[in-house]
């Protein structure tokens, strides 16, 4: 009967075989460590802050009122305006997206707006060329209004991406990575001949628990030092009550991994269940944008979701400086995915 230091030692030796296994395929490296980053770095990009865009409209016609019209609304810093000889002309740069919106003055000193409402910047083109022209004419406002602009970190759209893709990275690495490994253990008959050793079958499962944490410490690391050095992405809470979030994250997504793979038998089969337990969680977590977007209905659902405790507490810490008491029911909603996931694997996982 082995003692418990071949048991720990058992534990030990699978673990660094799921650390080799790992280092030795480029693509899981790439997928771990280097998409998240250049995904945070092309949506960092895209979404940085910029000085307000500017929309291009036209004016109709060459009459002192047409000319008095485009000089009013070239005071506004927000529009492009563009001068149309006749009608034919400026219908030709509406229909194919040269201009927002057409401005033309009717006979009796009114103004028309020709535009599509189904566009975004044409509505934001009509409202900001109607103030413009109603100022120019004399209207003034009842309320004087002054602007006091902030920009404070933890309010972009970056901020709120990076606790965003470190869940979806935890969550990734932890189904994909262990669905895959076992599965390809399975194939290869090597599951047939642990099973023969001594080793307990408990053991060989808690290896790709243990062997998660090796890999957690660097994946968290690069992604929130990323965020911080490139993007100034703040960390408000402590950095152990982030590493609690992540640790009991990592655990319950492995449990997720291992409960998939213990009764597939092909890596096809492996895949098409991870992609269908994850891509829910990738559309409704709020890794992109925020999960409240959703109906109240969907909402009992989408909390119970392991991604979005998950991301819900990275948020909570690293933007509000949330501490384990506030983390209460994200860690529960995890910590229920760990044991229930874990459980069930053990009890149905197939070895042959």
């Amino acid at each position: 009967m082995p003692d418990a230091r071949d048991h720990r030692s058992a534990i030990i030796e699978l673990s660094l075989v799921r650390f080799r296994e790992f280092i030795r395929e480029p693509e899981a490296v790439f997928w771990t460590f280097v998409f998240p980053l250049l995904l945070a770095a092309g949506l960092g990009i895209a979404f940085r802050n910029r000085p307000p865009e500017t929309v291009r409209v036209g004016v109709v016609g060459t009459t002192p009122a047409a000319r008095q019209t485009a000089e009013a609304l070239r005071t506004s810093r927000g529009l492009i305006v563009e001068s149309f000889a006749d009608d034919s002309a400026a219908a030709r740069a509406l229909s194919t997206g040269g201009v927002a919106l057409v401005v033309a003055r009717d006979a009796a000193g009114g103004a028309v707006y020709r535009f599509d409402p189904s566009r975004p910047d044409a509505r934001s083109a009509r409202s900001l060329v109607d103030e413009t022209l109603q100022r120019a004419a004399g209207r003034q406002d009842p309320i004087a209004v002054r602007e006091a602009t902030v920009q404070t970190r933890g309010s972009r759209y970056i901020d709120f991406l990076i606790p965003g893709l470190l869940g979806m990275n935890i969550m990734g690495s932890g189904v994909w990575s262990i669905a895959f490994s076992v599965v390809s253990a399975r194939n290869k008959k090597l599951l047939k001949r642990l099973v023969a050793t001594p080793m307990p079958r408990s053991e060989y499962l808690l290896s790709f628990l243990t062997s998660r944490m090796l890999f957690l410490v660097a994946e968290v690391a690069v992604l929130v030092a990323f965020g911080r050095w490139v993007f100034g992405v703040p960390v408000r809470g402590s950095f152990a009550t982030l590493a609690v979030v992540c640790v009991v994250a990592a655990l319950a997504f492995s449990a997720i991994g291992l409960l998939i793979s213990s009764r597939a038998t092909t890596i096809e089969g492996a895949s098409g269940i991870t992609n269908l337990v994850m891509m829910p969680m990738w559309i409704f977590s709020g890794v992109f944008f925020s999960s409240s977007n959703f109906p109240a209905a969907f909402q009992p659902l989408i909390r119970a979701l392991p991604l979005t405790a998950t991301v819900d507490a990275l948020r909570a810490t690293m933007l509000q400086g949330a501490g384990l008491g506030a983390l209460g029911s994200e860690l529960l909603v995890l910590g229920a995915w760990l044991l229930v996931a874990f459980s069930v694997a053990l009890k149905i996982f197939r070895w042959r």
